[in-house]
């Protein structure tokens, strides 16, 4: 029987998984800059977590988590976001306590049982960002800020920073009776979805992407307007932090994101690039998620990237990722013929890598020709030949494979100063 990839997630060969190391280098030079280190955590957590962070209302913890029991009944899950197992990290190893400012990112696969399609798969990949102990105005523009030079750092264009402010536990409660008041009077046109969001977590309607309830929600109240002052002029800062940065902005308050830890500054990056997919990064503050779980009461803020939009935004600026290897500088073929061809082709192959270069070989050693055709299709630079006419001179021949020259070079002598033009 033939396996097959589960549905929704995707094998990923060169040359674009060179293309996502390249992307990642990208951004972990970047946040190093800032000061920000790298943190690994488990694909699996407690169940519970999720739960707790997430909000038991949200459609991720509702419908879309890979949970299950293990062998012992306690119920696990896939990680369906970054943010929860950091925080829980930082916790668990006493960070927030001996080190509670402290920054991080990490790399990784996320898991959501969703329809897939164009951008979305079950099993997506993020990079993610996590700042603690800082509450000023000025960190949550220096973070976005961060976000809008590491998309630019790739070249991207039109990609749009959209924010808002969700408030906090004190003028929140107030927006939310006025919103949940306005949705009571257009509850009969509302979708089915936005029916069960009014009960549980009104908020949610403004997520939508149902056209009917968009334009409907269009006239709703703003959160904008029910700000306390303490939420506003913390807003306000935020915008005049990111004007001195240079960053451009779009106010949007209609986001609220899709997890129930934000507050107060909340963010999206979007593109008119990628259709009705076109959020790339979001985030925002969580001020009250490190105590929810058992740490002290710190602030926290963060952004995630989908990195699978993320490259097809990269593949689009680029051109089509070849099927071919990419030419690497000073990247070889050898092509040994007989036996005593490969057994000199073979020493002489690990000589080269140990001096950096990148060597492939062909190992049969019987037909020049299909072993040309290899080193064409993995890119290589140039191909050493070895027959039985080089080795009875003790020299290699060279070829380029771009020109099509070629020189004999002392077997003995050939290093990777002999590729150089």
């Amino acid at each position: 029987m033939t396996s097959h990839a589960i549905k929704g997630m995707k094998d990923l060969f060169p040359p674009e998984s060179a293309l996502w190391v390249e992307v990642e280098s990208v951004a972990r030079e970047l946040f190093g800059r800032y000061a920000y280190e790298e943190i690994r955590t488990p694909l699996v957590e407690d169940k519970a977590l999720f739960a707790r962070t997430l909000g038991e209302a949200t459609a991720v913890v509702e419908k879309e988590m890979y949970d299950f029991q293990d062998k012992k009944g306690k119920w696990i899950a896939l990680r369906p976001e970054g943010t929860a197992g950091v925080v829980r990290a930082f916790i668990e190893k006493g960070l927030a306590v001996s080190e509670p400012t402290s920054r991080f990112f990490y790399f990784g696969p996320m898991f959501r049982y969703e329809q897939p399609q164009q951008g979305r798969y079950r099993q997506f990949h993020q990079i993610g960002v996590e700042v603690f102990g800082l509450t000023s105005p000025l960190v949550d523009a220096e973070v976005i800020h961060m976000a809008d030079l590491f998309f630019k750092k790739l070249g991207l264009e039109g990609v749009m920073l959209e924010l808002n402010s969700l408030g906090c536990p004190l003028c929140r409660p107030k927006f939310l009776a006025v919103f949940t008041e306005f949705l009571k009077k257009v509850e009969s046109s509302l979708c089915e979805e936005c029916h069960r969001r009014t009960k549980q977590n009104p908020l949610r309607a403004l997520d939508c992407k149902n056209e009917g309830c968009l334009r409907i929600t269009a006239e709703a109240p703003s959160i904008q307007d029910h700000l306390c002052d303490a939420c506003e002029q913390q807003f306000d800062h935020v915008l005049e932090g990111l004007g001195a940065l240079g960053t451009s902005y779009r106010i949007n308050a209609r986001i609220v994101r899709g997890l129930d830890y934000y507050l107060r500054t909340t963010f999206e990056f979007t593109t008119t690039e990628l259709g009705a997919q076109n959020a790339i990064a979001g985030g925002g503050r969580y001020d009250g998620l490190v105590h929810l779980l058992g740490g002290p009461n710190i602030a926290g803020f963060g952004f995630a990237i989908g990195m699978e939009r993320l490259m097809e935004l990269v593949i689009k600026k680029r051109g089509e990722v070849q099927t071919a290897g990419a030419p690497r500088p000073h990247s070889v073929f050898i092509a040994p013929l007989g036996e005593k061809g490969l057994r000199e082709g073979f020493k002489l192959a690990q000589k080269l890598r140990d001096q950096g270069l990148v060597v492939g070989m062909d190992y049969e050693g019987k037909s020049l020709k299909s072993a040309m055709r290899r080193a064409d299709r993995i890119g290589a630079s140039h191909t050493l030949i070895l027959g039985e006419d080089e080795l009875k001179k003790s020299v290699v021949l060279v070829k380029e494979m771009a020109g099509g020259a070629q020189k004999e070079v002392p077997l003995a002598k050939i290093s990777k100063e002999s590729f150089k033009a």
